[in-house]
């Protein structure tokens, strides 16, 4: 399979014209990291797409049509970006739980355990009935059968895994669910009038950015959704990211997620506050979100009701099982679908390991925040055609089952091209200077000939703006 084919693929499931694919260069093959999955074929893939979609939105507002390149090894560095960053000249501080990875059960099953955020750790402790050590961890659980301590952390709203084998997960109900979804969806939901791209340009100034003038919400947190709100700030967008105070966050992902865009703090348990949201959207493009489905809704944010609010908003929503089946209001992160999906079990087995492996990057979470991407620029230039509301859907697990459909590469734990050396990454990052200090992190990969990505704003605090457009 390769990063041509795939990219053909995506571009024809969002209907695009199949002519801007004649102006794309997909460098590099397979294997570039030990795996047994298209692991680069799909970074190579779903980079390209959304910097040809924004490459199509340049030409739908100037004319001109440019060349992109995308180069295989560059773009796998790029999802390992968190791995790469360093401020001022030091890597941050890890920030994986001690407590986090997996554990064999009573029944000899494995499950994973993910435990980044202080409440989700806490919470595994209570269930357990134990103390704050790997060790003890380890002993409760070997007092479990695995599939019953993986339910019930579940419906504890905790953050836990089963690792399936591939025939298992296809069995279960939330793949046979999942298994009648496309990749992601671009759906109309919605009556508005057409709306150019760049509305929001000062003075109707000629632009010079693909995304010059979007006014975009990100209201998402960790990896995949912040990749998204992260190239649409690439390309020239306003994005502004919502988060809260008394939400856990990861220090590292917030600095190399949040370069290119402005970050405020709302509280929308907090009548006021929401108000103060429902104002940001009536003048927003975009609205990014990784809430569990139905969680925005409870606040009173369901897809309708923006519609409604704003008519011709569009929205992305991203979710780790996707919005249908059992598991749908399930929490997860990338290394869980892994453990889940069966993705996991098959790296496992392929390096001859008496335990899950894993894929040489998170690659669920930055593919899915790439599709999610593509998908609004995609929605952008449609509602500049036909006008229209716009809702655009991935998940975790779809973006999984797609990795999963693509087959084995032939010998591809055994890489020729060996892990990344500092001397090869150092040529693809770039420094800038921010309120939290010297940043330095990999730079936007895709070559375009006229509109080079960049990241025009450092990463900041959380809550160093106020919640208003520029």
């Amino acid at each position: 399979m390769t990063p041509t084919t795939l990219l053909a693929s995506l571009w024809n499931a969002a209907s695009c014209d199949p002519r801007a694919l004649d102006h794309v260069r997909l460098e590099g093959s397979e294997p570039q990291l030990p795996s047994r999955f298209h692991v680069g074929a799909i970074a190579s893939a779903t980079i390209a797409a959304q910097a040809l979609a924004a490459a199509e939105t340049w030409r739908m507002r100037t004319g001109r049509m440019q060349q992109v390149e995308v180069a295989m090894r560059q773009a796998l560095a790029m999802f390992r970006s968190e791995r790469f960053l360093t401020v001022d000249g030091k890597p941050p501080a890890d920030p994986w739980s001690p407590l986090a990875g997996y554990y064999q059960a009573a029944d000899a099953r494995w499950i994973q355990l993910h435990t980044n955020f202080p409440h989700h750790r806490d919470g595994v402790l209570r269930v357990l009935q134990c103390a704050d050590s790997r060790e003890a961890v380890a002993d409760a659980i070997s007092h479990w059968r695995a599939e019953e301590l993986d339910q019930r952390l579940a419906d504890e709203g905790l953050c836990a895994a089963l690792i399936r084998s591939p025939q298992e997960w296809q069995a279960h109900p939330q793949a046979v669910a999942l298994a009648s979804l496309p990749l992601f969806e671009i759906l109309r939901i919605g009556d508005a009038p057409v709306e150019p791209i760049g509305r929001h340009c000062h003075d109707n100034a000629a632009p010079t950015r693909p995304l010059q003038g979007m006014r975009v919400l990100d209201l998402s947190r960790v990896i995949a959704a912040p990749v998204a709100g992260r190239t649409l700030a690439q390309h020239g967008a306003d994005v502004l990211a919502i988060g809260a105070a008394h939400l856990p966050n990861i220090a590292p992902l917030v600095i190399d997620m949040g370069r290119g865009k402005r970050s405020a703090c709302l509280d929308l348990r907090d009548a006021g506050e929401r108000d103060v949201l429902n104002g940001l959207i009536r003048d927003a493009d975009v609205f990014l979100q990784a809430y569990r489905p139905g969680a925005l809704a409870a606040r009173g944010f369901s897809p309708e009701a923006l519609a409604a609010l704003r008519p011709g908003l569009i929205q992305v929503t991203l979710s780790a099982y996707g919005h249908a089946g059992p598991w749908a209001g399930r929490r997860g992160f990338d290394s869980l679908v892994q453990s889940a999906t069966g993705i996991a079990w098959a790296e496992g087995e392929a390096a001859g390991l008496d335990k899950p492996g894993k894929l040489p990057c998170q690659a669920l979470d930055h593919a899915t925040g790439y599709l999610a991407a593509f998908g609004a620029m995609v929605a952008l230039q449609r509602r500049a055609v036909e006008g229209g509301s716009w809702l655009v859907r991935v998940s975790l697990a779809q973006t999984g089952h797609w990795l999963q459909s693509l087959g084995e590469v032939q010998g591809g734990l055994a890489s020729p091209a060996g892990d990344f050396t500092p001397a090869e990454v150092a040529g693809w990052m770039h420094t800038m200077a921010s309120p939290l200090g010297r940043v330095t992190a990999v730079a936007p990969v895709e070559r375009m000939s006229e509109t080079a990505p960049y990241f025009a704003l450092p990463p900041v605090p959380l809550g160093t703006h106020l919640p208003i457009w520029a």
